[in-house]
């Protein structure tokens, strides 16, 4: 009896970080894995597990499209802001959170022009508390004079 306690008491111990790591909400569960901790810095997380969902919405890319369906061509400080707004706008009006999203995929034209303006998007990703896992990819060119897309899969 004694050892079987204490084995108890071990697996306890040794999954509590797990533990932590899990948010339910409505059922559904998410559970982080990151192995480091250098990612934390970078707003993402190595991978993102989802249980228990009750439905899931698959975003298109979402770039600084007015709504008369026009490109911007303004700079990619306004672009990103502009591609943030619409990716929100799509997944509140899906009826689903920002919060969320599992997977986001950023497609720019120039990374260096994207850098100086990375903590807008870092700080849109700490007021919504997403945990996501990211791919980011730096293409030759997006659509007519688009310099950045935000893709997304959203969960709830």
């Amino acid at each position: 009896m004694r050892k079987g306690l204490k084995i108890l008491g071990w697996a306890l111990i040794l999954s509590a970080p797990v533990l932590a790591q899990t948010v339910k909400n409505n059922n559904m569960e998410k559970k982080v894995t990151n192995p480091w901790n250098w990612q934390d810095s970078r707003s993402y997380v190595q991978a993102v597990e989802v249980k228990n969902v009750q439905s899931t919405l698959y975003v298109s890319g979402q770039t600084a499209i007015n709504d008369e369906g026009i490109s911007s061509n303004e700079d990619m400080e306004t672009q990103l802001k502009k591609a943030i707004q619409n990716l929100e706008k799509v997944i509140t009006q899906a009826g689903f959170e920002c919060s969320g999203i599992v997977r986001l995929n950023v497609y720019t034209t120039a990374t260096s022009e994207l850098w100086p303006h990375f903590g807008i998007l870092q700080d849109w990703v700490k007021r919504h508390d997403i945990k996501q896992a990211l791919t980011m990819l730096e293409v030759k060119s997006l659509f007519e004079t688009l310099k950045i897309e935000l893709e997304a899969t959203v969960v709830k």
